[in-house]
């Protein structure tokens, strides 16, 4: 992370410092499952969707503190999807973040069952808050928000749902309005679901929580694109994943549908959108500096 980034380590601290103490307490007899929860959760990321939401929240006048929570229960879910994706009955691959994928320590079954747990005790965790905040109206509508955004995002309208297209186009020729619906939900509804969360967390009005929506449906699209780009250009020790691994599984890809250097231009279109729909907002010039600047990070993959 370069020095202009700084500051975005307080984000990531304060996610690392509590992911494990917010996990719910789990028998000793279920040891094992816990292990391999802990495994991936613990594998070291850059936390770029619990990042957003405190960002997020906090550039909308927001309490960081209150928002830790949804910001692990975000990583939660996200630890449990690499955990599915990587499974043989999915992408197949033996690596993630340089490490052996979960299912090639546990085994498949177990692997299965840590990611069941993950997702499970992200909506623990959130319920939680909704009972801290049963006296106070005002913050428990803020709060059910935030989870119904995450709920969303992560499901049959989000995540999951772009997950069983990209399955089912495996080996097959799809169109470019296809694959962008894959990706606006495989990847980017999750992006986009955390920034939103955040938003309503720091009370942020109607019109901020739209415009901070377009934002990250973009930069979301926008990550895919670049993830795409360099599966095809990258190394597997520079990825942390198996290199080349989407034209071995025949996956259309953004490169397959356009070309690198259409998928280029797609890739600074969507991060310009993205920072566009900043400007956009009533935040303060700082966060719209640090967010912008976050999204032309993120495509050049220098964060």
């Amino acid at each position: 992370m370069k020095d202009s980034f700084q500051e975005l380590y307080r984000y990531l601290e304060l996610v690392d410092s509590n992911l494990q103490g917010l996990l719910p307490e789990i028998d000793s007899k279920s040891r094992t499952l816990l292990d391999a929860m802990r495994y991936t959760l613990n594998a070291k990321g850059k936390r770029i969707r619990p990042i957003l939401l405190l960002l997020t929240c906090e550039s909308v006048g927001g309490d960081v503190k209150a928002a830790i929570p949804y910001a692990c229960a975000i990583e939660f879910i996200h630890s449990y999807s690499l955990i599915h994706d990587d499974l043989p009955a999915m992408d197949d691959d033996d690596l993630r973040r340089g490490e052996p994928t979960n299912h090639k320590v546990f085994g498949e079954g177990m692997a299965v069952l840590a990611g069941d747990g993950l997702l499970s005790a992200a909506f623990e965790l959130i319920h939680k808050q909704y009972l801290i905040h049963l006296d106070d109206p005002e913050k428990l509508r803020r709060h059910i928000r935030a989870g119904a955004e995450i709920a969303k995002g992560c499901g049959c309208r989000g995540m999951v749902s772009g997950q069983a297209a990209d399955l089912e186009s495996e080996g097959l020729v799809i169109s470019a309005e296809l694959l962008d619906y894959i990706h606006i939900n495989k990847t980017a509804a999750l992006i986009r679901a955390a920034i939103c969360a955040g938003a309503y967390l720091g009370g942020a009005g109607e019109q901020d929580v739209r415009n901070l929506s377009d934002y990250g449906e973009n930069l979301g699209l926008a990550f895919q694109v670049m993830d795409d780009i360099l599966d095809v250009t990258g190394e597997t020790e520079m990825l942390g994943k198996t290199a080349g691994k989407d034209e071995e599984a025949h996956k259309s890809t953004y490169p397959s549908v356009h070309g690198l250097d259409a998928s280029r231009e797609r890739l600074a279109e969507l991060t310009a959108r993205a920072a566009a729909s900043v400007e956009k907002t009533s935040i303060g010039g700082g966060y719209k500096d640090q967010l912008s600047d976050l999204a032309r990070a993120l495509a050049r993959r220098v964060y």
